[in-house]
């Protein structure tokens, strides 16, 4: 299993190792020692499993606050997603940035994605779907979002992301600057940071 670093470090691209023959593949695609020994030390609780049907369903952006602020191991089983965290930790020096990856069935890549990030994918393909552990269990009363296009954290969508094909809830989460600092790496709040539209930009 290979661990790749991403432009935030604290995000990490997964590849699994895939054994190849005339019958198909196979592949360990979750071993909690692997991840501990790369320096992943999260503990997966629940398994998602999401449908998307057509290409350009946007779903997210989605995070749980504390005390159930959830890690996320994402991968896609069929079609393709791009996959997108943003850093909400107000303390962090990537504040407001995201990575952005190409995630697809046909080869196997995951992301990591750890607590204080929200997430978000659009489909790049029909029939796409994704499986993902997460480090909390859902917990409804502590599930949050932030705005999908909000232009201040300059996510590069794909140009057929359609908001026809989002939730009703999606389309009317929040802006990015409306939210309230639920996450610090250290003492400091966001309001002592001098966090400006420049940090946001990715």
């Amino acid at each position: 299993m290979q661990v790749i670093d991403t432009l935030i470090a604290d995000v990490k691209l997964i590849r699994p190792v895939r054994h190849a023959d005339h019958r198909g593949f196979f592949s360990e695609v979750f071993s909690q020692r692997a991840l501990q020994a790369a320096g992943i030390g999260v503990a997966m609780v629940q398994d998602n499993h999401s449908l998307s049907r057509a290409r350009g369903t946007v779903r997210g952006l989605h995070f749980q606050v504390p005390p159930h602020a959830q890690a996320k191991l994402v991968r896609v089983v069929r079609g393709a997603i791009l996959d997108v965290a943003v850093d909400l930790r107000c303390s962090s020096p990537s504040f407001g940035r995201h990575v952005a990856a190409v995630l697809d069935a046909q080869s196997g890549t995951q992301l990591f994605i750890p607590e204080g990030f929200a997430h978000g994918f659009c489909t790049l393909e029909p029939e796409t779907e994704i499986v993902y552990k997460v480090s909390a269990y859902y917990a409804p009363t502590h599930d949050r979002g932030v705005r999908w296009n909000d232009p201040s954290l300059g996510i590069d969508w794909p140009i057929f992301a359609d908001p026809a094909l989002m939730s009703a809830r999606d389309r009317s989460l929040p802006a990015f600057a409306d939210l309230p600092a639920w996450f610090t790496l250290v003492a400091p709040s966001c309001s002592t940071l001098g966090i400006d539209a420049d940090v946001h930009a990715p």
